[in-house]
């Protein structure tokens, strides 16, 4: 339909020929169903791995919702992400064996030590910084996982050793 009234799809760096096939796919197989916008969204951040402005656009046009719906929709749920996620994705968890922990601490170590907030992605995309509820291992309380590996006692210390490392690995390869 997008394609019907606009011409063509929007242009986005990050979105391939075969995603859009996967994300016209995903629209139609939803279009005119109640309470989509949620799952179509997922969806395409599946498949995208984020939603791009122009991506959000695309889906609200071709579902024939107002944007202004999708976009509260994407904004108002925290799984939604609008920046692509960073080669190491590290989550913080902040549930209440951690938070007794002290893993606030850790947060702003890794914040510090990034220079990015959660729900960023760092400038050279090597990093993205997520708080979690609870990781479910909390007796490795206070914990942080970097693409979903965990690391137990996550002290501040810990954090920057573990940063630096990564950052190593990340010139060998």
């Amino acid at each position: 339909m997008y394609q019907q009234l606009h011409g063509t799809r929007p242009e986005v760096a990050d979105i391939t020929p075969e995603m859009w096939r996967d994300i016209d796919a995903i629209v139609a197989e939803s279009k005119g169903k109640p309470g989509a916008a949620i799952p179509v969204l997922r969806k395409c951040q599946n498949t995208v791995g984020f939603l791009p402005r122009p991506l959000i656009d695309y889906v609200a046009e071709s579902m024939g919702l107002p944007r202004a719906e999708v976009y509260g929709v994407a904004t108002f749920y925290n799984q939604f992400r609008f920046q692509p996620l960073g080669r190491f994705h590290i989550q913080v968890c902040r549930g209440t064996a951690c938070h007794v922990k002290k893993s606030l601490q850790t947060l702003t170590a890794v914040q510090r030590t990034l220079n990015i907030k959660p729900g960023q992605t760092s400038r050279d995309g090597l990093f993205s910084l997520e708080v979690v509820a609870c990781l479910g291992a909390c007796g490795l309380a206070p914990l942080i996982a970097v693409n979903g590996e965990f690391h137990a006692g996550a002290t501040p210390d810990v954090v920057n050793r573990l940063v630096r490392n990564l950052r190593k690995e990340a010139k060998v390869t």
